[in-house]
């Protein structure tokens, strides 16, 4: 979350805080969904069926289940295409690279070369 850099279209800093987070169901612990709303990051995660159980389980004490936003969370498909588009190249996919960098000058020719075969 701290490597966030949202630009501007206009003059400015660049944001450090999205308007949401589309997750998976396995980000969706207290900790994760705590750390969001403190930074004022709305949490578009679903909940898995076990803790919508335990928490129906415990009757009122069990509190009111989180927001989501069924709308938003399809828009996670277009996030987990690009990604699998991605991990078609080898070296994506395996890690192989040691230093960070060069795994970042990959993953930015393998976009350049997808964005451009569009």
């Amino acid at each position: 979350m701290a490597g966030i850099r949202v630009p501007r279209s206009g003059v400015g800093r660049p944001r450090t805080r999205p308007d949401a987070v589309l997750a998976d169901r396995a980000y969706s612990s207290r900790a994760i969904r705590s750390h969001l709303s403190r930074r004022g990051i709305r949490a578009v995660i679903p909940q898995p069926s076990d803790q919508v159980g335990h928490r129906l389980r415990r009757g009122r004490d069990g509190g009111r289940p989180p927001a989501f936003d069924a709308e938003a969370y399809k828009q996670r498909n277009a996030v987990e295409r690009c990604i699998n588009r991605l991990k078609q190249w080898r070296g994506l996919a395996m890690r192989t690279d040691k230093l960070a960098i060069a795994y970042q000058a990959a993953l930015h020719l393998a976009a350049i070369l997808i964005w451009t075969a569009a």
